[in-house]
């Protein structure tokens, strides 16, 4: 089971998260301690300050629980073993304004990034030693750029899948290797690029000692950090030139919704086959069925990707915006 590490939260966010589970979700405190992965001293701690601040009568008063209460919606909709979800900005719906599109998203982005290394904080606090599959993006780069005062030279960071041909700081090389520098940890990557220019290129590029090496250590990660791309314009890889508009319309055509990894997904959360996937190189997505894989989501825009993939089975945890969060629901029917 994906683990809920909020040890390093705040008091007041622990508060809430306690005693919401203790409260309203009828665990015990035993329960509510291995939920939160804090000592159960601290959650009687917590429930105490609770009762005696007056956030607990017979329900719990704080505006943040509605985010809380759609966390726990989020999670039993698409049987997810958590969801973490920033507060709402107040965005409600498309945003037709490409201007106020941006804004939304840049928004989204830094909240989930802050929220995603917080939980990584967590699991990173501890020492011990553990390697992370990482994904790409420009919320995963957010994500690099908020983890602060942790050290664990044990960790090791992996790219899970090539790099870009155009420097970003949100390539798989340049994510992997942030997260090293600032955790003191190992980073590795893909000595390859994302997109083959046919399959049997891919193949003999992902024959190579080197990458097979890397791989072997992605399939083998502790925990898996992904993000998901929506297949319109404005999507990373289409301004990255590296799906073009032929690809993009064939992909829609064919059903596909989202995209990660390398792999497509419609709106059923279905693989769709598509000559694109067949020259990408990255983990194969059957070695991370089954394993605690987190995606980090943030931005309206990717409202339809998102649900596609939630519904894929291949998530086990999500960090989301607080808006899109708030339309999930209405896109899962």
């Amino acid at each position: 089971m994906a683990r809920l590490n909020l040890a390093q939260e705040p008091d007041d966010s622990l508060i809430l998260r306690a005693a919401w589970l203790y409260y309203m979700g009828g665990l015990t405190q035993e329960a509510v301690a291995r939920r939160l992965s804090v000592h159960r001293t601290r959650i009687v701690r917590l429930l105490s300050e609770a009762r005696e601040r007056g956030l607990v009568t017979i329900t719990i008063h704080h505006a943040a629980i509605r985010e809380i209460e759609r966390e726990q919606a989020i999670a039993a909709c698409y049987n997810l073993d958590f969801c973490i979800a920033t507060p709402s900005i107040g965005f409600t719906g498309p945003i037709t304004d490409p201007a106020l599109a941006t804004a939304q998203g840049l928004l989204a982005r830094r909240a989930v990034g802050s929220a995603a290394a917080t939980y990584l904080y967590g699991h990173l606090a501890a020492g011990t030693p553990l390697t992370i599959g990482v994904s790409w993006g420009r919320t995963i780069e957010q994500m690099a750029l908020h983890l602060t005062g942790v050290r664990n030279p044990q960790v090791r960071f992996v790219s899970l899948l090539g790099s870009l041909t155009r420097n970003s700081a949100s390539n798989p090389f340049e994510v992997v290797q942030a997260l090293a520098a600032r955790t003191g940890g190992e980073g590795y990557f893909l000595p390859v690029p994302f997109i083959a220019d046919t399959p049997a290129d891919r193949d003999v590029l992902m024959s190579q000692r080197t990458v097979r090496e890397v791989l072997a250590l992605a399939r083998a990660a502790d925990l898996y950090l992904i993000s998901v791309g929506e297949l319109s314009e404005s999507a990373t890889l289409r301004q990255q030139d590296m799906l073009s508009l032929a690809e993009l319309t064939s992909a829609r055509a064919g059903g596909a919704v989202a995209d990660t990894l390398g792999q497509l997904f419609d709106a059923a959360g279905r693989v769709v086959p598509h000559p694109v996937s067949d020259r990408m190189l990255a983990v194969d997505l059957d070695d991370l069925r089954g394993r605690d894989v987190i995606l980090l989501a943030a931005g309206i825009e990717k409202l339809a990707a998102i649900d596609g993939l939630l519904r894929s089975g291949l998530v086990r945890g999500i960090i989301i915006d607080g808006d899109t969060a708030a339309l999930l629901p209405s896109a899962h029917v």
